[in-house]
């Protein structure tokens, strides 16, 4: 086994000096600039005028924890921990606090789409779940083992002991939680 060594590289008194001088300049720099400024009473006070507050539940996991969602004209616009939530007692993990940049993704898709000649095009759910359905079918008839399910931090105990059957019913063994992936 190598010999590593633990200790810390030392920085020197200079190189310190130097980078505490580059950041104290880029932090005037930015204040001085513009870019950031005091928001105004009325900023804090209200800054989505018209939005309404929804209790909610966070969906990035099983826990469940409580979120409280600022909604503005359709749009979840900001979020909050719920403080009296009796699972999160006012928590969130880094999943649930960043849950409201996956809504409101770009590329977060909303509806089925299939690829068609290079291109994508809308369909609607009965089409796609009827797609998914013929393909299933055809993998079970050739080789059920060439097909994987996966469960969800999401599902309760009996919603699992549900998916764990059915992958059993379907002729394979291949299952899952998607946490490993």
């Amino acid at each position: 086994m190598a010999n590593v060594n633990l200790v810390p590289p030392k920085v020197g008194r200079r190189s310190f000096l130097k980078m505490a001088s580059l950041g104290a300049v880029a932090t005037l720099g930015v204040s001085a600039s513009g870019v950031t400024r005091e928001a105004s009473k009325e900023e804090i006070k209200n800054p989505y005028p018209g939005s309404k507050f929804a209790k909610s539940i966070c969906t990035a996991c099983s826990v469940g924890c409580g979120i409280v969602a600022e909604v503005q004209n359709g749009v979840w616009v900001r979020q909050e921990v719920a403080q009296d939530h009796p699972v999160s007692a006012g928590g969130h993990c880094c999943k649930g606090s960043d849950m409201i940049d996956m809504v409101r993704s770009q590329v977060r898709l909303k509806y089925p789409m299939v690829k068609e000649n290079g291109k994508w095009r809308r369909i609607s759910y009965d089409e796609a779940l009827d797609k998914i359905a013929a393909q299933l079918k055809i993998y079970r008839e050739k080789n059920p083992e060439q097909v994987m399910f996966l469960g969800s931090a999401k599902v309760s105990n009996e919603q699992s002991y549900y998916i764990s059957k059915f992958s059993a019913m379907f002729g394979t063994n291949n299952l899952d939680h998607q946490a490993r992936i």
